[in-house]
């Protein structure tokens, strides 16, 4: 797989518009899709969110943040920023209107994390791997989240963490009155799922490539462009 381009292919969003694209929306070793990303642009700033492999900015970001410091592609996502001069983390991310914010999220036995990305009064949230919903994500505009389960959870061994299935998050977002959700960590028997045509009772599976955006209103549009 080549990297999904969508800069400088893109002209950035206009002043006032966060535009979120995904940049890969599988789970670990997926068989079908690059791994969960997202580059979030707004205004001249632009930083990427996880990733790796494929799944990469095909341009440097301002910034590179991680939700899990020690996570399996740590070491790939590491060597790709510094070519850039960046180093990944976990870290708040301040420019013009962008304000980028590590939150908590309850997924393992070290500490992990999702972020709350605003501009003005639109809210994003990136969460893509989660045992129990945040509820700091509650209300928020948009949330891109954890699917790796369809029906059931996934648990770790000695059950110290795991990943929430797609129906409970589906249900714990509609209930918390999130906008819009898109499912952007997909597991394999959520891809067996959506594959035999099931789908969630909220909500919707990410695509790859897809931009998400958000104007002034907080009114969420989705394109797609190809490579």
């Amino acid at each position: 797989m080549a990297p999904v381009s969508v800069t400088p292919a893109r002209r950035r969003p206009s002043p006032g518009v966060l535009r979120c694209t995904l940049l890969g929306v599988g789970a670990m070793a997926s068989p079908r899709f690059r791994p969960a990303g997202l580059l979030v642009e707004c205004g001249s700033a632009r930083v990427m969110i996880d990733g790796g492999l494929e799944a990469v900015p095909t341009s440097p970001p301002d910034a590179w943040l991680v939700t899990d410091a020690r996570a399996e592609l740590i070491a790939d996502i590491r060597r790709r920023a510094r070519a850039w001069g960046l180093l990944p983390g976990v870290e708040p991310f301040r420019a013009g209107a962008l304000d980028v914010q590590p939150m908590p999220v309850r997924h393992t036995a070290h500490p992990t994390f999702g972020y709350r990305i605003r501009s003005g009064r639109r809210t994003v949230v990136w969460a893509p791997e989660f045992l129990v919903f945040p509820r700091w994500a509650a209300g928020a505009d948009l949330v891109f989240a954890e699917a790796s389960g369809w029906n059931r959870r996934i648990w770790f061994r000695g059950r110290v963490g795991g990943h929430a299935s797609a129906l409970e998050v589906a249900a714990a977002a509609e209930r918390l009155g999130v906008g819009r959700l898109v499912l952007a960590h997909l597991g394999r028997p959520t891809l067996r799922a959506l594959d035999l045509g099931l789908r969630p009772s909220f909500g919707e599976a990410g695509v790859e490539a897809a931009s998400y955006t958000l104007g002034r209103s907080g009114t969420v549009r989705r394109s797609v462009v190809r490579a």
